[in-house]
């Protein structure tokens, strides 16, 4: 369990940090969660090495989360299509937040939920800024 605010020096295991994650999409405005239809959030350590690699990223820590899927404007383009799901990194998340030391880690969490989201959605800045400022 994490201790205090900042919580141990490991941050939530992961099974912990799954549940931040389901709650945080919770938190989101009901409607946006609506939209996101059959949309899955998966936890991991950090990404794969195959997926690292596909992304021709070299530090495994500079990727927090990857949406996958078939993208909000082409979501006719097969309706056999497996859904859509977000990964969110459990190591790059907890060592910027703990770089960052200026925000709780729920909030960067759902910072980087919704951003994936946003990409799901093509939303601009903008738009997923509002959305991360209606969730508590």
């Amino acid at each position: 369990m994490m201790r205090g605010a900042r919580g141990n020096a490991d941050g939530p295991d992961l099974e912990q940090f799954q549940k931040l994650a389901e709650a945080a999409f919770a938190a989101l405005p009901e409607k946006f969660q609506q939209l996101c239809g059959n949309l899955v959030v998966l936890v991991a350590e950090q990404a794969s090495n195959d997926t690292l690699r596909a992304l021709n990223i070299d530090y495994p820590l500079a990727l927090s989360g990857l949406f996958e899927g078939v993208p909000h404007a082409d979501s006719d383009a097969s309706i056999y299509a497996l859904p859509n799901h977000i990964h969110l990194y459990r190591r790059s998340i907890l060592a910027e937040w703990r770089a960052r030391g200026d925000v709780a880690l729920p909030f960067l969490i759902t910072h980087v939920l919704v951003h994936e989201i946003g990409h799901h959605f093509g939303l601009s800045d903008a738009d997923m800024h509002a959305i991360e400022d209606t969730a508590p």
